[in-house]
């Protein structure tokens, strides 16, 4: 139903857009808010849309669609271990200024299919391309290095994700995608944005938000430890001392 009437308001909207020359994207997302709550799973995330070309059905042309969907990002340090006199010791590191937590790409088509490098490094079309932002001295090959690594381990974790027949097309003008976030998503806010791409040149774009938020006594507890993270650290103090010297007693007894 929803999709339907994203379909309507375009069509009515159509006839004022010829003097457009660029195509117009409209995205949906199924979910907008997504809860996280104890025993929470995961989640299938339906992203999709419309492109109308506003030459009408005269200027039809096929177009690719790309769609990138971006957790928040986050200041993380990357270390490298090295086995030393049969003893794992830490050999190297590297930070990073905006690491997304989360990063997925869907694709009508292989990316390399789609776009050239350059193109595709501009828009992030790949987890290849994520801007990571790395900082410190290091060399710049050291840098690839650990920047390989830190995609591939959240690969690993189902947390990096590139799908290139992850986007279906249906007569030239709809598309839908599916990405799935896993149980160890992080919460806050999320981007989806979508490209329009034809011969190799993104023609338009278009951004749509999604909240994913902690509910319940966890999400109680987040909120505490944001909005009051004074008494909330010196509740944690206390409870820690108080655990500590119910512990000792019960062992002492025994």
């Amino acid at each position: 139903m929803k999709r339907s009437w994203t379909l309507i308001a375009l069509l009515m909207l159509a006839p004022f857009l010829m003097g457009q020359r660029e195509p117009l994207l409209v995205p949906e997302v199924s979910q907008s808010r997504i809860e996280v709550r104890q025993g929470f799973t995961g989640a299938n995330l339906l992203l999709y849309g419309a492109v109308i070309n506003p030459a009408g059905p005269a200027g039809r042309t096929e177009y690719d669609i790309v769609v990138v969907l971006k957790g928040p990002a986050e200041r993380i340090r990357l270390r490298e271990k090295e086995r030393i006199v049969g003893i794992w010791m830490n050999s190297g590191s590297s930070d990073f200024q905006s690491a997304p937590s989360f990063f997925a790409v869907a694709a009508s088509r292989p990316i390399e299919d789609i776009v050239d490098p350059r193109t595709a490094a501009i828009y992030e079309l790949g987890t290849e391309f994520i801007q990571l932002s790395p900082t410190g001295q290091i060399e710049p090959e050291e840098q690839t290095r650990f920047a390989n690594g830190l995609v591939e381990t959240r690969e690993r974790l189902g947390l990096y994700k590139e799908d290139s027949d992850g986007v279906r097309i249906s007569e030239g003008v709809l598309y839908q995608a599916r990405i799935i976030l896993p149980s160890n998503v992080t919460t806050g806010q999320y981007t989806a944005e979508t490209f329009a791409i034809a011969d190799g040149r993104v023609l338009a774009s278009a951004t749509a938000d999604i909240e994913v938020v902690k509910v319940g006594l966890e999400g109680t507890v987040v909120y505490a430890s944001q909005r009051w993270s004074l008494f909330y650290g010196l509740g944690a103090i206390f409870l820690s001392v108080g655990m500590g010297w119910l512990t000792g007693r019960l062992f002492s007894k025994s």
